[in-house]
């Protein structure tokens, strides 16, 4: 199993239920995790990705860390001196629509987007909100594009993009694609060589579906054109992953996979949760899973069974901890000295 892994953790794109197998499989294995200095949960995002913003590193003594996947800009060079020289670099993608949607209700505080009702008044006249000089412009236009560290206001031209494209491709070993989220975890565990209880998950950080409300065709072209560079990003890599899949793996053992996949998360619930699946924040018992509520979204979370034995009830917790409190657990054990 490959044990040195950099996830560029791009926002809203499913990418907390990735973080949480990365920090059961680090946890499980003993492995240890880039964090932000002081412990915190992004690497001082927006800026770009500095190796000094890494708790534990120094120049002197450049210690070498098995997993990076808190909340970065990336930036390849930085990101080099705090990880293997062979580690393996992956990122999920989301389709720009529903990714701005998502971002809309998450970010509502974000300038450009604090004086509007609605999405559709924002893109009717982005720019009469959207300001370039914002420092929280990103989470409003081409977000992937500016995770991914490049100018997210630049132009769109075919060089650019293409550019842009072989730059991702020569970094990064592998992108995802969310709405493929039990493909990707198939292929992933595929590439990394782990089993499959490694890459089971439930569902976390998500929000309450019923606030969600469809969108017009004029609306999707509008925010496929405000976002045209992650547009591009995502319709490249969307086909390469399917290439891939038909490379290494071939669609008929995915669909296999896949159901493998599915049931084993199945029996998981079975065994775990209260009830069938998440429920509204309200409706948690245990404070401590409770997920952080952003913006106008409601984000869902978790009840596990009572009267678990030990280990069961270890494995259910792992499964359902919120980033934040799992990270902070995790960020304790590997710097014991730091919580006194």
């Amino acid at each position: 199993p490959k044990t040195d892994i950099v996830f560029l953790k791009v926002h809203k794109s499913a990418s907390s239920t990735v973080m949480n197998i990365l920090f059961r499989f680090g946890e499980t294995h003993n492995l240890t995790f880039a964090f932000p200095i002081g412990g915190g949960n992004q690497l001082f995002y927006p800026h770009h990705f500095m190796a000094k913003f890494v708790e534990g590193f120094s120049p002197r003594n450049p210690q070498r860390f098995n997993i990076l996947c808190h909340h970065m800009r990336f930036l390849q060079p930085e990101v080099q001196k705090v990880v293997s020289h062979s580690a393996f670099y992956f990122s999920i993608l989301r389709n720009p629509v529903e990714l701005m949607e998502s971002s809309f209700a998450y970010y509502k505080g974000a300038s450009a987007f604090s004086r509007v009702r609605s999405l559709e008044e924002f893109l009717l006249q982005p720019y009469r909100y959207y300001n370039p000089t914002d420092r929280d412009r990103h989470y409003a236009r081409n977000l992937m594009t500016f995770d991914f560290g490049f100018n997210h206001d630049g132009e769109v031209s075919p060089k650019r993009v293409q550019l842009m494209l072989k730059l991702i491709e020569a970094s990064f070993d592998l992108l995802l694609i969310s709405e493929y989220f039990d493909e990707s975890m198939v292929l992933l565990k595929e590439v990394l060589c782990w089993d499959l209880d490694s890459v089971v998950s439930f569902p976390l950080n998500i929000r309450d579906s019923s606030q969600k409300s469809p969108l017009s065709d004029s609306i999707v072209e509008k925010i496929k054109e405000w976002n045209r560079l992650d547009w591009e990003i995502y319709t490249h890599f969307n086909r390469t992953f399917w290439e891939r899949i038909d490379r290494d793996i071939g669609r008929e053992r995915m669909q296999r996979e896949v159901k493998a996949l599915r049931e084993r998360q199945g029996e998981l619930a079975r065994t775990c949760l209260q009830g069938t699946g998440s429920v509204a924040p309200k409706h948690i018992k245990d404070s401590s899973l409770k997920p952080l509520q952003h913006g106008s979204a409601r984000i869902l979370g978790y009840n596990l069974k009572q009267g678990l034995d030990k280990e069961t009830e270890r494995m259910c917790r792992r499964l359902v901890t919120p980033e934040l409190q799992y990270s902070s657990a995790l960020y304790k054990k590997q710097f014991p000295q730091k919580d006194s």
